[in-house]
Order: C-alpha cells, then sequence, then structure tokens
C-alpha cells in the first residue's frame, strides 16, 4: 500500500519560511520523480517543483528563486524549502510521485501566509 504522508505546513506571515516534507512508503522511493503540487481556493492544481531520481529538478515560474526542492531516498522523503512567501502562496500543497501528475498523491498540507 502506497503511503505519501505530507508534513509542514502551518501560518506563517509575509517573508518567512516553512519547510514542507513528504514521506513515502510501499514505492521504490529511488526510482520515483517527485512533485509538490498546490491548490489554492477556487484554483486548479498546479505543479510547483519536481525531482527526478537523478536530483536534477524543475519548478514553476512563481517558485523559482524562492523554493527548493530535495529528497533523501534513505529515508524515503521529499522536501520543500519554501522562503520569501507571499501571500499568493497560499494553498493546499501536495506530495506526488510519479510527477507530474503521478499515480500517488499525499492528502496536502495547508500553507497560509498572512499579509
Amino acid at each position: 500500500q502506497v503511503q505519501l504522508v505530507e508534513s509542514g505546513g502551518g501560518l506563517v506571515q509575509a517573508g518567512g519560511s516553512l519547510r514542507l516534507s513528504c514521506a513515502a512508503s510501499g514505492i521504490i522511493f529511488s526510482a520515483y520523480s517527485m512533485g509538490w503540487y498546490r491548490q489554492a481556493p477556487g484554483k486548479q492544481r498546479e505543479l510547483v517543483a519536481l525531482i527526478r531520481p537523478s536530483g536534477t529538478s524543475n519548478y514553476a515560474d512563481a517558485a523559482k528563486g524562492r523554493f527548493t526542492i530535495s529528497r533523501d531516498n534513505a529515508k524515503n522523503t521529499v522536501h520543500l524549502q519554501m522562503n520569501s512567501l507571499q501571500p499568493e502562496d497560499t494553498a493546499v500543497y501536495y506530495c506526488n510521485a510519479g510527477a507530474p501528475l503521478g499515480a500517488y498523491w499525499g492528502q496536502g498540507t495547508q500553507v497560509t501566509v498572512s499579509s
């Protein structure tokens, strides 16, 4: 049974930072591209960043220069370090295995940025 469990969301002021984590089980983690998506109220889910098994990564324009995705294959975990957060970053953030739009999703973690 595949499980992706996100953590690290919360409420932060504009300009602050958060580090999201996603712990995976039930998959050969090192073989999967892992992604972070987000969905704001009334908007479509969008890709924020993804990291391949090789360690190479891609970012949405909105995340470039502020967010960093990383993975720890020994711990089956992927992280998203988010700096200089802005109110428009407010959303539910989801972990995805097999990104982009892979088969497995976490339950999401809420990130709220106050102005």
